[in-house]
């Protein structure tokens, strides 16, 4: 609204009142009322004019003749600015202003209408010779003195540059205010009239109103010309400050030299001093062309406020400085106030909001902003579908709101990668991949305007437990755990089969699931073991599994374990029957067993498959030879693929044709000699003699003193720490004669099987302890239920530290050698009187010849300490 007017006097002082929410203030020629958020919120207001008795609505039309105005901001916050020189006022001289004004609340949140009547009084007669005024859409100019009458305006000229004239009747229907006071003539022109035009002053844009006005007086007529020019930009932004140009020199205002008096900066119609400028980093200053005012962006007089144009989240600062100079004309000494309120928004500026991935352990922690105070966020839709914010607490999804003292605000959201809302997939055996997307819901208040943000969240972590497998045997199965890991059962167990891995058929072996293991039991001859190697009594099988994930055919762990099972190779009878059994190794994958023979080839298999050629013939036939070595008879024969034999099978892509497999029956040989005999009575029952046999010695070596658990075949090699004693057991087997004692005659320890090797370390020498070796020590050995008869045991054990190498402890493999012998105990002698019976070392007495020495070893016994074996 343009408002023009002419006054003389110069004076200004204000009153501030305070009523429920409604403060009014003077502010030199205007007055302004401000109402609270509080009370104006969610509501519509209108504002009338107390007139006397009279209530005149204020329409925006007539507001605009009269010198009205209002701004609200998005939040309820209105200021009201009344002109004291507006229609409706009690003026008294141009110096003291009654105003009236009544506020009408009403809307969805008020129960009824709410209804506030406020009264100001306000002085003022420091008026300029001219005062231009323009707040929002209102500029007030004031002229020189004449003596008005108030129904003497006549008629008006507009220059637009152009001129055109209006009575007083068609200026107010057009919506032009002229009315006059007891000293001034005031004019009034709401913005972007057609009367107005654009003109450009020193680059910046602005809008001039230029009017005659005629006035009859008593026997003449007065012509008054009047012209305002109001700033309509003029301004340049940066993130940080806005810079507000406005011309120093107004050629519509100023026609001559001029010198400027006063220069005031302030907001919201309110001056501000040097103090305040300061801290509020306001700058006021004066070029040869401009006054420059610079207001830093975020301003505490101002306002952010949120946008979402496309969806896509932007903000605005608003502010309202206000410039007030005066300046005096040389020529005519006329002084000229020109105040400008001069609301200003900046352009939108993008803000777009930020994802944070705060890491933590199997959780998505979600920070999103920053966003102003006006924002909310109403849900977030997640792939299964949309949830509050309160369905998302309930949940378990931790949201939270987060407050800053700048009035900004961000939400924070945690999400457990173990809820179904996240996605996941393994890249590498290893390795989760855990992946959110997600869309928060937004809303801007109060227009409730809303805009989505999606968002991706993504975390990789090597999380992955893999699936582990165990395993032992007995005498006839291999047993097989398989401990589920975190995937669960999401993998397939797969054998080894002739060389390609197939998956484990359940029907073949026994499976026990309890969804944390899977046991399998799978017999030795099983078709998808294999056979390493065989002995005289054993065979070495092997069992070789997988566990495969699928689709992505990951290998995720394997075993292969194998163990010595109890088999008979070759039987040989007192008849001369023999029997052998001839076994498919590993090492020899192409074997067909059917096309074995013995030497005769025209001794073939009784039986035979795919893995076993079982072999019955007497030792009088097939091509056996026989061999004497001293008084033990050695029959031999051979099993094996002949060359002959290839027309009956493809040799293509045989990798080694030759098998042999020798086949070895050992008899002892018996004394024949002549002798009489008669016959007579017998006078007793017969008894049996000791006949021809064999006596069988063992050594063992125990796992503790107890002497009760024992290392079997296969678990040579044995480790031991260097700290731990070696208890070795040497027993006489299969023997239940107490007449027959076991005595260790020597014993010591080499680095190779060979026990004729060096180094060498004595243990026992001539039935006793090695003198020079304090680390051997003997037990005794009573009847329990597994020895029946203790002169049939010997037991001793050797401290570690009995193997050294220039003063060095050994940590090396080892075997254990000892000498046995047999005796006659109904003959006592030095041997058979106990072991260490005598400590004379010197002599050594000679052995009767019914005495039977043997020679035993033991396994591989690894030396080791606890600091470098694992």
């Amino acid at each position: 609204m343009l408002l023009l007017s002419q006054v003389r006097s110069l004076h200004v002082w204000g009153v501030e009142q305070k009523d429920g929410g409604l403060r009014s203030e003077c502010l030199w020629n205007i007055m302004r009322l401000t109402l609270d958020e509080a009370l104006a919120v969610g509501s519509q207001l209108e504002i009338a004019a107390i007139n006397g008795t009279d209530i005149i609505p204020l329409s925006p039309t007539l507001a605009a003749q009269c010198g009205y105005s209002m701004d609200s901001d998005p939040w309820g916050n209105t200021k009201v600015f009344v002109s004291l020189l507006g229609c409706y006022v009690d003026n008294q001289a141009d110096e003291t202003f009654n105003l009236g004004l009544r506020f009408q609340m009403y809307g969805d949140g008020l129960s009824k209408k709410v209804q506030r009547d406020v009264t100001e009084t306000c002085s003022y007669s420091r008026w300029a010779s001219r005062e231009i005024l323009y707040f929002q859409v209102a500029i007030s100019i004031h002229g020189f003195t004449v003596h008005l009458d108030p129904g003497g305006i006549w008629k008006m000229t507009f220059h637009t540059p152009d001129s055109k004239v209006m009575v007083l009747k068609d200026a107010h229907r057009a919506g032009y205010g002229a009315m006059t006071t007891p000293t001034r003539l005031v004019l009034r022109s709401p913005y972007n009239m057609p009367e107005t035009y654009a003109e450009e002053v020193a680059g910046v844009p602005m809008e001039v109103f230029s009017v005659s006005t005629y006035y009859k007086q008593v026997r003449r007529l007065a012509i008054i010309v009047a012209a305002a020019a109001c700033p309509t930009g003029g301004l340049v932004f940066t993130d940080e400050v806005i810079t507000w140009y406005v011309p120093r020199r107004i050629p519509p205002l100023i026609s001559s030299a001029f010198k400027i008096l006063e220069t005031h900066m302030g907001i919201d119609g309110q001056r501000l001093d040097k103090t305040m400028m300061a801290i509020r980093r306001y700058k006021l200053s004066i070029t040869e062309s401009h006054v420059v005012i610079e207001l830093p962006v975020g301003s505490p007089d101002g306002y952010y406020k949120s946008h979402a144009p496309d969806y896509s989240y932007h903000i605005t600062y608003t502010v309202e400085p206000m410039l007030e100079l005066l300046w005096r004309a040389e020529d005519t000494q006329a002084d000229t106030r020109y105040k400008v309120l001069f609301p200003i928004t900046t352009p939108l500026m993008p803000r777009p909001p930020h994802v944070t991935e705060i890491p933590e352990q199997k959780v998505f922690n979600v920070l999103l902003g920053t966003f102003l105070h006006d924002v909310s966020l109403l849900n977030i839709t997640f792939t299964t579908g949309v949830l509050t914010v309160t369905e998302c607490n309930a949940r378990g999804f931790d949201f939270q709101e987060h407050r800053f003292a700048n009035s900004s605000k961000t939400f924070s959201l945690q999400v457990p990668f173990s809820d179904e809302v996240v996605l996941k997939h393994n890249p590498n055996p290893l390795t989760t991949v855990y992946f959110l997307p997600l869309v928060f819901g937004l809303l801007i208040l109060p227009e409730q305007i809303p805009f989505p943000h999606p968002a991706e969240l993504e975390a990789s972590l090597e999380d992955v437990v893999l699936p582990t497998t165990t395993g032992f045997c007995d005498q006839d199965n291999f047993y097989i755990s398989v401990k589920y890991g975190s995937q669960g059962d999401n993998f397939q167990i797969m054998m080894l089969h002739a060389g390609s891995w197939r998956e484990l058929d359940t029907e073949l072996y026994s499976l026990t699931d309890n969804n944390t293991h899977v046991s399998i039991v799978v017999p030795y001859t099983a078709p998808d073991t294999v056979f390493e190697a065989v002995q005289s009594d054993s065979i070495r099988a092997r069992v070789d599994l997988l566990l495969l994930e699928t689709p992505n055919m990951w290998q995720l762990n394997d075993l292969s374990l194998a163990c010595n099972f109890p088999l008979t190779m070759t039987e040989c009878y007192p008849n001369g029957t023999v029997t052998a059994l001839a076994v498919k190794v590993e090492s020899v994958r192409n074997l067909n067993p059917k096309y074995l023979t013995l030497s005769d080839q025209s001794c073939k298999p009784v039986f035979s498959n795919d893995r076993f050629a079982f072999f019955s013939f007497n030792l009088n036939s097939c091509g056996t030879t026989r061999t004497f070595f001293d008084n033990v008879m050695v029959y031999e024969n051979e099993i094996a693929m002949h060359h002959s034999m290839g027309k009956h099978q493809s040799r293509k892509g045989l990798i080694n044709p030759d098998y042999r497999h020798t086949v070895s029956c050992y008899y002892l040989v018996n004394d024949t000699e002549t002798m009489a005999f008669r016959t007579r009575p017998r006078n007793s029952d017969p008894k049996a003699d000791p006949g021809v046999g064999q006596l069988v010695v063992q050594m063992r070596l125990a796992q503790e003193v107890s002497y009760d658990i024992f290392y079997q075949t296969e678990d040579y090699p044995v480790v031991k720490y260097l700290q731990q004693p070696l208890y070795f057991e040497v027993e006489l087997m299969r023997s239940t004669d107490p007449r027959i004692a076991l005595v260790l005659e020597n014993c010591w320890a080499t680095l190779h099987e060979d026990r004729t090797t060096l180094p060498s370390w004595d243990l026992i020498v001539d039935r006793c302890e090695n003198l020079d070796d304090r680390y051997i020590v003997f037990y005794p050995v009573v009847a329990d239920a597994r020895v029946h008869i203790p002169a049939h045991v010997k037991r001793f054990s050797v401290k570690m530290f009995t193997f050294t190498t220039d003063e060095t402890v050994l940590k090396e493999q080892i075997f254990v050698h000892c000498d046995a012998d047999l005796c006659d105990t109904t003959k006592p002698d030095g041997i058979c009187s106990g072991q260490c019976a005598s400590p004379l070392r010197n002599a050594k007495p000679l052995k009767p010849t019914d005495i039977s020495q043997h020679r035993i070893s033991s396994g591989p016994i690894i030396l080791s300490d606890s600091s470098n074996f694992v």
